[in-house]
């Protein structure tokens, strides 16, 4: 149920969700709708809702008008779901589309859209207030922070937050502050590296107007919480956030009945202030879903829309930004932070976030409906093979050994998949093979390889400047990477003609190469390679196909499936050219049947004797 309301003497007007089948009306802050006149008495009129319609009945002293009639205090008049109604000075209406009971979730996402305008209201009033955008990073320090939560807390409640009417969207964000320390409580408890992973350690995240008082309380209300919802008994992190995330809302609704109005205004009041200085110093709504470790990707679709995927599954997180305006400044500090730009003669550009979190970023002109960004988060921890084996159940023991034993035999290696399939996982999981004693140099648009390793050449590409000079291309960077003397040479993705070098690095010298392609099968391998090498060069398809024969040994394609899992569906073999027939062939190793299992073919690689002589593998890998 909604009830639409206005002080007849001010502009304002206000909007009260309530649930249940009787709301009361009047001057008592017991009441569910408080109407702060002296003219109302404590108890002015009751709703009730029976049999699908609702009726008023009038208590207060001086009646009520109904659609121009005077109704006495006593009486009780039915309404419609067009009837307004006043109680002077207060006139009110029902909302024809809510007049029916309203869910939780309509509810939340009510308060979710008057936070979202308390929010804009602040940063509006306090850019203007305090000019933040002109101010020099440099002065920026826990003085200028504080007065910054000062005044912040002034706009609020210039802004009605500490209203009587307003008491349902202070006990919602008061909700979200206990929400996001319990999160941080319970990353900091069960997993600090990745705590840190994200969480800002600049000094605008950290809160200068405290009060040590209301903070003990906020942390026995957070210790409550988790009591509540069980928490203090789960010790795996994934358990624990699917509990906050299904059970929170309910845990908070009995916890806040016990809790004072002050507390909950400085809750309220803290929680606003982090959301606007995530806005104006940070990454906005971003920052909460960045730092949480289910979330694997972030894809904001203009301002009102943040999507995140979770296990796979893609979801609407309920989160916004207030503005394009502040969509995109958030952007721009994305990007200049690794020397890129956006603008709208460049309105497409990659960058990477500290925790090293691919972004991609659209802007008008090519974006039609707002600002789009995308964020491909890393795990904080790095995945291993023995993880993609015994947890993710990505691939055998056995695939895994052979492909442990193609990388130590130095073969070269091309891990094909779609979007989002794991490639760049699958690359950094197979550089765990590669002896520490070798020389890797590797190239990347965006830096996204983390090898654990002693001795690692790292290059990324450069966009052009201003001038449309200083340009070095990924195509650029192999070819440079062959004058540096390396054992190996590794690209995170090859998507243009430097196809052509990657094959040539491979045919020279630098055998046990590796790098990623887009195909959706092993076959389309040979294909799209076919065509990244012709933008290079015009060769022959003849001399295309030899190179590839001679260049690459192993393809590992990889596949998402519906549950959102990514697994290795095959593991195949090109096999050297022949001497009239420059066609490409391919023998698979490994294969995922039909019951979802990566199983040996049978067919042995022609490498095999290789591999066995070196005491790489045992040929017990192919018979199992």
């Amino acid at each position: 149920m909604q009830i639409r309301y206005h002080n007849i003497h001010e502009t304002r007007s206000f909007v009260a969700t309530v649930l249940g089948d009787q709301i009361c009306l009047g001057r008592s802050t017991t009441c569910d709708v408080v109407l702060k006149s002296p003219f109302v008495c404590p108890e002015a009129a009751i709703l009730k809702h029976d049999s699908g319609s609702w009726t008023l009945q009038v208590l207060n002293e001086n009646g009520c008008i109904l659609g121009g009639m005077e109704i006495s205090s006593g009486k009780t008049v039915t309404l419609n779901a067009n009837s307004t109604f006043r109680l002077f000075p207060y006139e009110f209406s029902l909302d024809p589309e809510d007049s029916t009971e309203l869910t939780e979730d309509d509810i939340w996402n009510d308060l979710e859209n008057r936070s979202l305008d308390i929010v804009r209201s602040i940063h509006v009033a306090l850019l203007e207030q305090m000019n933040l955008a002109e101010v020099p990073a440099e002065q920026v320090n826990e003085e200028y922070l504080l007065r910054v939560e000062r005044n912040l807390e002034v706009i609020a409640k210039d802004n009605g937050i500490i209203e009587s009417e307003n008491r349902d969207l202070v006990l919602h964000l008061a909700g979200h502050c206990v929400r996001g320390e319990l999160i941080d409580g319970t990353l900091r408890h069960i997993d600090p590296e990745k705590s840190s992973a994200f969480s800002a350690d600049s000094a605008w995240s950290r809160l200068y107007s405290k009060n040590p008082t209301l903070e003990r309380e906020l942390e026995r209300l957070q210790n409550n919480v988790a009591v509540t919802l069980s928490l203090v008994d789960e010790e795996q992190l994934t358990l624990r956030m699917k509990q906050i995330d299904t059970g929170f809302r309910s845990a908070w609704k009995q916890v806040a009945a016990r809790v004072l109005d002050e507390t909950l205004l400085y809750l309220a009041l803290r929680q606003l202030k982090k959301q606007i200085k995530d806005i104006v110093f940070g990454y906005g709504p971003l920052e909460d879903l960045l730092r949480l470790p289910t979330i694997t990707e972030v894809m904001v679709v203009g301002s009102d829309r943040i999507f995140v995927e979770r296990e796979g599954v893609i979801e609407n997180s309920g989160r916004r930004f207030v503005s394009d305006s502040v969509t995109m400044a958030v952007i721009e500090r994305i990007v200049s932070k690794v020397g890129r730009r956006i603008d709208k003669s460049q309105p497409v550009a990659d960058a990477r976030l500290s925790d090293g979190s691919r972004v991609n970023a659209v802007m008008s002109p090519i974006a039609l409906d707002g600002p789009l960004l995308t964020v491909r988060k890393f795990p904080t921890s790095r995945i291993t093979v023995k993880e993609l084996v015994e947890k993710r159940r990505s691939l055998t023991a056995e695939a895994a050994a052979f492909l442990g034993a193609c990388v130590v035999g130095r073969k070269n290696i091309l891990i094909s998949g779609g979007t989002g399939t794991g490639k760049t996982t699958m690359l950094n999981c197979l550089a765990d093979f590669i002896p520490d004693k070798e020389r890797i140099v590797t190239i990347e648009d965006t830096a996204e390889l983390r090898l654990d390793k002693r001795h690692v050449a790292r290059m990324e590409t450069k966009p052009a400047n201003v001038e449309g000079n200083g340009q070095y291309e990924i195509a650029d960077l192999v070819r440079n990477a062959l004058r540096m003397r390396p054992d190996r040479v590794v690209v995170g993705e090859c998507r243009g003609k430097e196809a052509l070098w990657m094959l040539q690095a491979m045919n020279t010298g630098h055998d046990g190469s590796m790098t990623t392609i887009h195909a959706n099968s092993a076959r389309d391998v040979i294909l799209r390679l076919e065509v990244m090498v012709q933008t290079a060069a015009d060769l022959p398809v003849d001399s295309i196909h030899r190179q590839i024969s001679s260049a690459v040994d192993v393809i590992v394609q990889l596949e998402r499936l519906r549950d959102g899992s990514r697994v290795v569906s095959e593991i195949a073999e090109i096999l050297p050219s022949r001497e009239k027939d420059s066609t490409v062939r391919i023998k698979r190793i490994f294969v995922r049947d039909h019951g979802g299992e990566l199983m040996p073919t049978g067919q042995l690689p022609s490498f095999m004797p290789q591999l066995i002589q070196n005491d790489l593998l045992k040929m017990e890998t192919f018979y199992l």
